[in-house]
């Protein structure tokens, strides 16, 4: 039963929105850099890249990403869920 619970998390998960690649996205649109970024976040650019490469990220953080870039990134999950929601 767990694996079974455990495989469908996995799966369901591999079709959530990847954010760190939404996040670069909208930076190259906007004609940001990740050096722009690390700087308004008072972060090395490592800490940036690091963030960018994972398809999960605190919500506080994405909080403050969202209002430098002036997007709401937390669309990209309210339509996840409505698209999702009767399955």
């Amino acid at each position: 039963m767990f694996a079974q619970a455990e495989a469908h998390q996995s799966n369901r998960m591999a079709k959530e929105p990847h954010i760190g690649q939404l996040i670069k996205t909208e930076l190259r649109n906007q004609g940001r850099s990740i050096t722009w970024l690390a700087n308004k976040l008072n972060f090395s650019r490592q800490n940036v890249y690091k963030i960018l490469n994972r398809p999960w990220i605190y919500t506080d953080l994405l909080l403050k990403i969202s209002y430098l870039l002036d997007y709401d990134f937390f669309k990209f999950y309210s339509d996840y869920i409505q698209e999702h929601k009767s399955h």
